[in-house]
């Protein structure tokens, strides 16, 4: 039994559909990258698989049974998501936003126990935000917020991560050390799905690739098997170059100009 099964996704908007008939599954303790171009159906997969988004057609199972027949509830104190923008309307500091991490766990109620704030601590001291624990989010730089969002999901204590772009609108340090962050957590066990939009940072942290062209699957495998420049090229529908990283060995993807195209 895998640890998360989809099988024959069907999904969309209205009359649009999106997903056509996507199957995979994920096992334990992968770190999985979903990758493809502007409108492959990334974020519609995103959301299925998180529940915002109901499918037409098929299964999503998780650890054996239908998502669907999970409640919110349970699903929280496993399944953490993180969304591509995350809204903070009320100003916390950084130690209460964490500590909302806990609700699946504690409910809205009861006060926080010395366990629970072990886990807010944990979780803060994970995600190397506990020096801001007394700051507000809405002091904090970008790099900074988005550290403080994965020490949230963490004081859920979960099993899975599902996250979407979540290296997105950060400079090249804060999504190195995002990668860093999740490669890391990924090595403590928990299962990872990513959807990014950089080639280059999924091939260099992820297990695994999938990658979506047109609502299906184009390409699975490890970074070698699908960054090949034939299939992004393909993918993509623009003219690049892969090389190998000398230090990693992992494939790294070249853009290359028109321009300089036409010199050849």
């Amino acid at each position: 039994m895998s640890f998360l099964e989809v099988k024959q996704l069907v999904c969309g908007y209205e009359k649009k559909e999106i997903l056509k008939g996507i199957t995979f599954s994920v096992e334990e303790g992968e770190f999985v990258g979903i990758i493809g171009p502007n409108g492959s159906g990334k974020t519609t997969l995103f959301r299925a698989l998180s529940g915002f988004l109901k499918p037409w057609n098929g299964n999503v199972l998780y650890r054996g049974k239908e998502m669907r027949e999970f409640s919110p509830l349970e699903i929280a104190k496993e399944v953490a998501v993180m969304p591509q923008s995350m809204e903070t309307p009320f100003s916390f500091s950084v130690e209460e936003f964490v500590g909302m991490g806990r609700f699946p766990h504690i409910g809205r109620l009861r006060a926080l126990t010395a366990e629970d704030r072990k886990a807010i601590d944990s979780a803060m001291d994970m995600a190397e935000v506990i020096q801001l624990k007394e700051k507000y989010i809405n002091q904090l730089s970008g790099g900074e917020r988005q550290r403080v969002f994965f020490a949230q999901a963490l004081a859920q204590e979960p099993r899975f991560m599902l996250l979407d772009e979540p290296t997105a609108h950060l400079d090249i340090k804060y999504q190195i050390e995002a990668m860093e962050l999740m490669s890391s957590l990924n090595e403590k066990g928990i299962t990872i799905i990513a959807i990014l939009h950089d080639l280059n940072m999924a091939a260099e942290y992820c297990d695994r690739l999938i990658l979506l062209k047109d609502g299906a699957v184009k390409a699975d495998g490890n970074a070698k098997e699908v960054i090949d420049y034939k299939t992004i090229e393909d993918a993509y529908k623009t003219v690049v170059v892969v090389r190998e990283n000398p230090i990693s060995g992992k494939p790294y993807v070249v853009m290359v100009s028109k321009k300089n195209l036409n010199k050849r």
